[in-house]
């Protein structure tokens, strides 16, 4: 847990500090964990290197899911983040359950959320509309692994979208996955790209796909 070793930072300057989060780890806290969350050791982190220090959390990552989060140590910063992020380009990579029937797909659905905090698709357009690109990498006779895009960035639209398929994430009980070899919900979020609020550069970032990822498709 970072709390214990160095956050795995991959990018940090004035206004932006962005992490490689673990697996079981939340983002932010719940009614029932207050700080065994990155926020919290983001936050601790900041604060030792200066007490005035700020952080804002641009986005949330699933606590089961790897990977790219932002945080914002400017709330004007945090504000740009967060209006753009439909704009930034997002990577994701899933192993899913069983074989996937095409290449690639655009998958385009209508989200909506139970009071038990399960994410749906419905038919009509009062839900959220979600667009999430896909293109296969490698396969196996039992799981799929998946490059993903998105186009929109709702809750849990990648799992409801891939479950939708025919196809859940392997590790995702939540949305139909029998599976769990690796003990831990295959995804990662692994690619992101945007440009910087304030310098107008393009910042990169791309992270290695787990080992255990590929080790279980090859």
């Amino acid at each position: 847990m970072p709390n214990k070793k160095k956050l795995d930072i991959l990018y940090e300057d004035k206004y932006l500090i962005i992490i490689n989060k673990p697996h079981n780890l939340l983002t932010i806290a719940t009614s029932k964990e207050k700080e065994k969350t990155l926020y919290h050791y983001v936050f601790e982190y900041l604060k030792k290197k200066n007490k005035n220090n700020k952080v804002f959390i641009v986005h949330r990552l699933d606590k089961d899911t790897s990977g790219i989060i932002v945080f914002a140590k400017d709330y004007n910063v945090k504000f740009y983040m967060q209006n753009n992020w439909d704009k930034f380009k997002k990577g994701y990579v899933a192993i899913v359950e069983g074989k996937v029937k095409k290449d690639k797909e655009i998958l385009k659905s209508y989200l909506m959320e139970t009071k038990t905090h399960l994410t749906y698709s419905v038919n009509d357009k009062n839900g959220k509309l979600a667009i999430t690109e896909y293109e296969k990498i490698l396969e196996n006779k039992v799981y799929t692994m998946l490059s993903l895009n998105l186009k929109t960035g709702k809750k849990n639209q990648i799992r409801v979208q891939l479950s939708d398929m025919g196809n859940p994430i392997v590790g995702d009980k939540k949305y139909g996955s029998k599976k769990n070899p690796i003990n831990r919900m295959a995804l990662v979020a692994n690619y992101l790209e945007f440009i910087h609020p304030k310098t107008k550069e393009k910042i990169v970032i791309d992270i290695d796909i787990p080992n255990n990822f590929i080790n279980l498709v090859n």
